[in-house]
């Protein structure tokens, strides 16, 4: 028998049989791992497997291939922050279905776990959270193989009057090296370069760009997976809270 004990994020949870549950999280030590908890939809147990609950893990299995079973004890709910707030909601949701579709099963990726226990527990928090959440899909793409280059114009080397972001290479590009070809390029807001705060609106913006990389690169190169519908549900929420 095989066993392990970690903590972590859940991320998705679908019924198994009459009385279990599959469920997916994200820990620092094992990323993205499923397992089946039995008991899973009891009114005990279904409570601590919302998405974005923190909690702590035992997974058994006899062989390492094997889906396996965990055994789960609540660390922390984060349901009370979101219920009620269409905001929180809408970020939890779309941070959760981003990682499931993303994250490679059984790939640790402990910066971005960090990152992204960080930002589920700023939720409820609408005067920072977006600007936050712009910044992990940052530190997403990063950690997947796809970071943007935003230190200087990928055609002058300048790091001035940086406006767009080449879709091609993820690379900043100036106002003026970009010339004709400006209506081809991303915007580049200054909050996406990390300049200080930003309306509601810029970063609704910033997110546009982070966006097309998520679906056209790395959802790309895993097959043509889709966008999560809740991710557009955040963005509509972003741009309703400012």
């Amino acid at each position: 028998m095989i066993s392990w004990q970690d903590e972590g994020a859940v991320l998705r949870v679908r019924p198994h049989g009459e009385t279990s549950a599959i469920i997916e999280v994200f820990t620092p030590g094992h990323g993205r791992h499923a397992g089946v908890v039995r008991g899973g939809v009891s009114r005990r147990i279904a409570p601590m497997l919302q998405p974005g609950a923190q909690v702590a893990l035992t997974w058994k299995a006899r062989l390492d291939e094997h889906l396996g079973a965990f055994t789960v004890e609540p660390l922390r709910s984060r349901s009370a922050q979101a219920m009620g707030d269409r905001l929180a909601l809408a970020g939890l949701n779309a941070v959760c279905a981003l990682l499931a579709v993303v994250l490679p099963e059984r790939e640790a990726h402990l910066p971005l776990y960090d990152r992204t226990v960080q930002l589920l527990d700023l939720l409820g928090q609408g005067d920072v959270w977006p600007l936050a959440y712009l910044q992990w899909e940052q530190a997403l793409l990063e950690a997947m193989g796809f970071g943007l280059d935003l230190s200087a114009c990928a055609v002058r080397g300048v790091n001035e009057d940086l406006a767009f972001v080449s879709p091609r290479s993820g690379r900043a590009v100036s106002r003026q090296a970009a010339g004709d070809w400006a209506d081809r390029l991303l915007p580049l807001p200054p909050v996406l370069a990390g300049k200080g705060d930003a309306s509601a609106a810029e970063i609704v913006l910033a997110l546009g760009t982070t966006g097309y990389f998520i679906e056209r690169r790395l959802l790309r190169s895993l097959g043509g997976a889709e966008m999560p519908g809740a991710r557009a549900r955040l963005l509509e929420a972003i741009g309703r809270a400012g």
